[in-house]
């Protein structure tokens, strides 16, 4: 009787343990992939009317930043460059707004991401020629997802061999990884 007795206080003595040590890896296993996980980092800059002067070719720029969180993207207010502080996965998507005013019957520019003052290529973002002078407004967009390594700096460059002026932009730079 003794016997049956021990042997039942040694198997909640086991099955304790046991509790006790997958409850302890539970635990390590959640600090681990907390202490992994980034702090989300996003960026909106907007470029309003009268930022971008130029005519034609242009780098765009910025001169209100509306959401700013985490530190792994920069941008000083009025600047076209965003820099990247942290290596990392990012997606990127603008909108650009382009006007032509004057009166050619011609209507088409295009839009490309410059990493580090290079354009690249596989951004490049062509707006379809309009032939007529009813539309001459024309907004391009687009998202991609690149690979950036800290110090990067990231521009948005509008092309144009027309009279295109860039009214108005936006630009969202978020880290996922």
């Amino acid at each position: 009787m003794c016997c049956k007795m021990c042997c039942k206080i040694d198997i909640y003595k086991i099955i304790s343990i046991f509790i006790i040590i997958v409850l302890l890896l539970a635990l390590i296993i959640l600090s681990l992939n907390c202490s992994n996980m980034s702090e989300k980092s996003i960026l909106t800059a907007v470029a309003e009317n009268g930022d971008n002067t130029e005519v034609g070719n242009a780098i765009i720029k910025y001169s209100k930043n509306s959401i700013v969180e985490g530190n792994a993207i920069s941008h000083e207010e009025g600047s076209s460059e965003f820099k990247i502080n942290e290596s990392g996965i990012y997606q990127i998507s603008y909108q650009l707004f382009g006007i032509n005013n004057s009166p050619e019957n011609t209507f088409n520019f295009n839009a490309v991401i410059l990493i580090n003052g290079s354009p690249l290529n596989s951004t490049l973002n062509s707006s379809p020629a309009l032939r007529d002078n009813v539309n001459n407004r024309m907004t391009l967009t687009s998202t991609v997802i690149l690979s950036l390594n800290a110090g990067d700096i990231v521009q948005l460059g509008g092309l144009s061999l027309e009279n295109i002026v860039y009214q108005d932009s936006r630009m969202d730079i978020v880290k996922i990884q």
